[in-house]
């Protein structure tokens, strides 16, 4: 409250408050008693005290103060486009109500500039309100505001938002402000790009913003770290890190902290830790991402050892933290753990878990056979269950032999979405081991009846700073074949007996189904790296669906056989390879 003894009628020599007085202003109390003031010094009219007042209630972000700046306001008979900005700006979680302003400023012939433009197409990207947006934008089109520098950022962030890259990228591309050297359109553009998983278009760009001598801020490096991370590119990862020193930007928690999750992503925990261990100041995003990436690698136990450390320097655990506490549990059999690390969140710090905490609580005591447990957890909880959460039991009843419940995970997957591959394979893979191959048809029949289609294999490995992709089948390249061929006929030399009971195809020969097996996309990636790195170099291959028992068999003789070191990112986590074991324990 402002004391009496504050507003004192000498100062008021001018037409106007001082603003020094309406600066002071925290509430809409004190705000109301100026107005007062102003009414008993004849003031209540007066258009630049009006506007202060405005300005000071708007910039509060309240709903009360955002009613009390729409209350001054419309005492105002002559508003100004100063005074409409700031209200339109005051709106920007209210969309409505930011383009119900924006028709009186129409109304009231005030042309709008690109403040008007910036507010109202922000607050279409808090929305995701794209048609809204695309409205917003051609009436920017009509008064010549598309070019704008401060306007095209703001464009390509709300159709990013809005999940149209492409409508993003055409307005890239015809703004002139971009080949003037715009960082802020170049930060826009390969943000949108790393939000929508197309990172090699994103460090395209940030090579380009390089070759104009355009100096990246943080906002760049952080959006190009997070598509390096997608990308599983550890070499450029590291050319990134040395651009970072060289240009200053290495100061920051929270690129240390994106430098950590791009180590981890990439496959080297060696780096991450390094760069975690460097931090001079961590927050708890910092010490929940060194938990993820430990949780990620496998190493369950130093997860949780950094999460007591973190409790020991008194920093506050937050959702994500959790996360990746229930992930590490999850990978690595900590049941009794991660059950008593749900129940902390929730009991003892009032997280309200989220769906991916719920589907690691699912994995938790699915992955250690209890199913039952599972099955129950799930069908009581607070919200309506996911697809991924029932998809999470059905892959652990498969991997259990619990066909009637997995059947039971599979008919609620298909009434919530019956347009994933995964889910009819795996069912139909289930069925088929335990001998029911006419139920195992029908599940195949029905796929193809739905015209779903399996996700193909898919993997890639870097060598010499190039990413090649392979993808499951028999190579075009007669050298990879092979290469591949003599691979496997070394392992069998030494005791390598291909698991074919994981090839599902009535009528298929044995021969046939060792050949399905054989050019799967992780074994022509690693016969790949071979090939063409020197001897001892480790080989870091990256798989979009998770790895088959077949493979992490080959990858473990190969590891000990050609001592080479694998480290191989699948879907779920990283499996490191090394003198004929694996890091997950054969639990993954």
């Amino acid at each position: 409250m402002i004391s009496s003894t504050t507003i004192q009628p000498s100062p008021l020599s001018s037409s106007s408050l001082p603003l020094s007085l309406v600066e002071k202003c925290q509430s809409n109390r004190e705000l109301r008693q100026l107005q007062a003031f102003a009414v008993k010094t004849h003031l209540q009219f007066d258009h630049v005290t009006l506007t202060q007042l405005v300005k000071s209630a708007v910039g509060q972000s309240t709903p009360s103060s955002m009613a009390y700046a729409q209350e001054l306001f419309d005492t105002m008979p002559e508003p100004d486009l100063v005074l409409f900005n700031t209200l339109i700006r005051g709106y920007v979680d209210i969309p409505h109500r930011g383009f119900s302003i924006f028709s009186r400023l129409l109304q009231r012939n005030l042309p709008p500039d690109s403040y008007t433009f910036s507010s109202l197409i922000k607050a279409c990207a808090n929305f995701k309100a794209v048609e809204e947006g695309k409205q917003a934008h051609c009436v920017a089109v009509k008064y010549g505001l598309q070019e704008n520098e401060f306007l095209v950022p703001t464009l390509i962030n709300m159709y990013a938002e809005c999940g149209d890259a492409g409508a993003a990228r055409r307005v890239f591309d015809k703004a002139e402000s971009v080949n003037d050297g715009c960082v802020f359109a170049y930060n826009s553009m390969i943000t949108a790009y790393s939000r929508q998983s197309r990172p090699s278009e994103a460090m395209v760009l940030f090579r380009d913003m390089q070759k104009l001598g355009l100096r990246p801020t943080y906002v760049t490096i952080l959006s190009v770290l997070s598509s390096c991370a997608l990308l599983g590119s550890l070499e450029l990862g590291r050319w990134i890190h040395d651009h970072i020193k060289k240009n200053d930007l290495a100061g920051s928690i929270k690129v240390s902290t994106a430098l950590v999750d791009m180590y981890a992503k990439c496959g080297s925990i060696e780096d991450a830790v390094k760069v975690f261990d460097e931090m001079g100041k961590r927050d708890t995003q910092a010490w929940s991402a060194m938990i993820i990436a430990y949780a990620i690698h496998g190493h369950g136990n130093t997860a949780i050892e950094t999460f007591l450390k973190m409790k020991h320097h008194n920093i506050k655990p937050d959702a994500v933290t959790f996360l990746g506490l229930l992930y590490a549990c999850s990978h690595t059999g900590l049941v009794e753990e991660g059950l008593r690390y749900f129940h902390t969140m929730t009991n003892v710090h009032s997280i309200v878990p989220g769906v991916k905490h719920y589907g690691c609580f699912i994995d938790l005591l699915a992955r250690a056979g209890r199913l039952n447990e599972a099955h129950t957890f799930l069908i009581t909880l607070p919200i309506n269950p996911t697809p991924i959460l029932w998809r999470t039991l059905l892959s652990a009843c498969a991997a259990h032999g619990d066909v009637e419940l997995g059947k039971q995970a599979f008919n609620r997957i298909l009434q919530l979405d019956d347009k994933h591959g995964g889910d009819y394979v795996i069912f139909s893979n289930m069925l088929s081991t335990a001998g029911r191959w006419e139920e195992a048809v029908l599940v195949r029949k029905l796929m193809k009846q739905k015209g779903v289609k399996k996700v193909p294999g898919c993997s890639s490995i870097e060598v010499d700073n190039r990413v090649h992709e392979f993808f499951a089948g028999r190579p075009k390249s007669t050298e990879l074949r092979k290469i591949v061929d003599a691979l496997i006929g070394d392992l069998k030399l030494v005791g390598y007996v291909p698991d074919t009971s994981q090839v599902y195809h009535p009528g298929m020969e044995e021969e046939e189904k060792e050949d399905s097996l054989r050019y799967h996309s992780e074994k022509l990636a690693i016969g790949f790296g071979l090939l063409n790195t020197p001897p001892g170099k480790t080989l870091r291959v990256a798989k979009n669906l998770r790895v088959c028992t077949d493979c992490h068999l080959v990858a473990k003789l190969i590891s000990a056989v050609f001592d080479r070191k694998i480290i191989l990112r699948d879907v779920n986590r990283f499996h490191h390879f090394q003198n004929g074991r694996c890091s997950c324990g054969d639990f993954w």
